[in-house]
Formats: C-alpha cells, sequence, structure tokens
C-alpha cells in the first residue's frame, strides 16, 4: 500500500478517534472547561470554513475545469460543493429519530443522579447518541482521508479540526451512557466505538474510489469535501460553540482558526 494511502488512512484514524478522549474528559475531570471548549470549538470552525472555501474548493474547481473546461468545470463543482451540503444535511435530518450528537453536555451533568424510570431511557439515548455520531462521521472520514491523500499538510489540518470537534461528541455519548449503568469502561466504549465510523468511511474511499479516481472524480469530491466541511461549520460547530461561549471566546477561536490555517498554507506551500 502506497504510503501516502497509509498516512492519510492514520491521520482519518486520529480524528477520529478523539470521541475517546471527549468521553475521557467526562470520566475523569469533575467541571467541564467551558471557555477552552468555546475557543476550541471555534478554532475547528475557523480552520474548516477557511480551508474550504479557499484552497479545497478552488483545487476542486481547478481539476474540474483541466478535465471538462472553464465553464462545465465551474458549474460541476458548484454542484459538487452543494451536493455535499445536500448529504450531510439529509443525515442531519435523520439524527433526530435517533438521537441528538450535538446537544452540549457538561461533566457536571453527572452529579445529578437519575431515577429509577430514567435508566433505561438514559442508556437508549447514549446508545442511539453513539449511532448518530458513527452514521455522521462517516462522510467526515471521507472528506479527511480525501484532503489528506490529496495534500498530506492539508489533510492534518483538517483531521486536528475534525479531531476538536470529535471531542465533545464523545462527551455527549459518554454522559448518557454513565448515568444509566454507573460504568465509567461502557461508557468509553461507546464513545469510543462511535468514532470508528471516521476511518471506516476512509477504508470505504479507499477500496470504493481509489481504482476510479480519475480528475473529474476528484474535482467532484473534494467539492462535496468543502461543502461538507462548511455545513458542519455553520450548523454545529459554532452553534456549539456559542452555547458554551461567555465572552466572545468563540469568535475569536474562529479567527484564530483562519489565521493559523492561511499562515500554515503559506508556510508549507
Amino acid at each position: 500500500m502506497d504510503g501516502n494511502v497509509v498516512f492519510a488512512l492514520l491521520l482519518t484514524l486520529f480524528a477520529g478517534l478523539a470521541t475517546g478522549i471527549g468521553s475521557l474528559l467526562s470520566l475523569l475531570t469533575s467541571r467541564t472547561n467551558t471557555k477552552f471548549l468555546s475557543v476550541a470549538l471555534g478554532f475547528s470552525a475557523g480552520v474548516m470554513i477557511y480551508v474550504s472555501l479557499v484552497e479545497i474548493f478552488v483545487k476542486a474547481k481547478d481539476s474540474l475545469v483541466a478535465e471538462l473546461g472553464a465553464t462545465n468545470g465551474y458549474w460541476m463543482t458548484i454542484v459538487g460543493f452543494f451536493g455535499g451540503m445536500v448529504v450531510i444535511a439529509l443525515i442531519d435530518r435523520l439524527l433526530p429519530k435517533l438521537g441528538n450528537p450535538h446537544e452540549v453536555k457538561k461533566v457536571e451533568d453527572m452529579d445529578v443522579e437519575p431515577d429509577n424510570a430514567e435508566y433505561t431511557k438514559l442508556k437508549r439515548m447514549g446508545v442511539f447518541t453513539a449511532l448518530a455520531i458513527g452514521i455522521h462521521n462517516f462522510p467526515e472520514g471521507i472528506a479527511t482521508f480525501a484532503s489528506a491523500l490529496h495534500d498530506p499538510n492539508l489533510g492534518i489540518a483538517i483531521a486536528v479540526a475534525v479531531a476538536i470537534h470529535n471531542i465533545p461528541e464523545g462527551i455527549a455519548v459518554a454522559v448518557p451512557i454513565y448515568y444509566a449503568t454507573g460504568s465509567r469502561k461502557k461508557a468509553f466504549k461507546y464513545s469510543f466505538l462511535s468514532g470508528l465510523a471516521e476511518p471506516l468511511g476512509a477504508l470505504v474511499a479507499f477500496l470504493v474510489l481509489m481504482p476510479y479516481l480519475n480528475g473529474v472524480l476528484f474535482g467532484i469530491v473534494f467539492a462535496g469535501v468543502a461543502g461538507i466541511m462548511v455545513f458542519i461549520s455553520l450548523d454545529e460547530l459554532l452553534p456549539a460553540a456559542q452555547k458554551y461561549d461567555e465572552t466572545h471566546a468563540s469568535m475569536y477561536g474562529v479567527v484564530a482558526g483562519m489565521l493559523v490555517m492561511a499562515l500554515s498554507l503559506v508556510l508549507l506551500a
């Protein structure tokens, strides 16, 4: 297997398993550092938005224009970009039926002891949240893998951003599971497993897309990746960051994420 492929798969694995970090934070600490979480989520959104619109969209357009001509290439880039948004939006429409993976939860929530009637409900919520996160992380895995395969430096930036946004998802799984079972081991296990959908998405991309990866398919996939990441940032990361926010920390995080991404693209070019 090519070294770039192995590197891309490992990056995606790292991003996915960050849900386990969120689980550990919820199980090993007594209070949530809301200011840090707000800045971190904003930073992740800033990285994703900047790199999607400035780098990934442009590379997708260049690839499609080279293959299909200026007009058709640009139109296909737009179709791919908004197609990515539609895919992730459809997934999000299904998630409320399974559980809400992006509902903000804090470690302190575990201090409140549920009554007997709530135990089954809480465990079900935790399991369904894990399933919902798994479904949601699948296309994120494809996005991280495709980016890392094309440009390792770009892949590292995206993997870090995805990993940061997976941390509160790990908390969202672990808190209700621990509530319901009293088992830290089970809470960590479900949270850890939900993150494995990310490398699974990368593996499917490798097995299904790689044999057919030409200029057109690469451009469409890359445009879709840009759309997915912009949608995730606007629909999930920024609202979650602001829910934790107290003093505009999330917006400072967004600006910092954009600045770091801009500098890294220049310095590592």
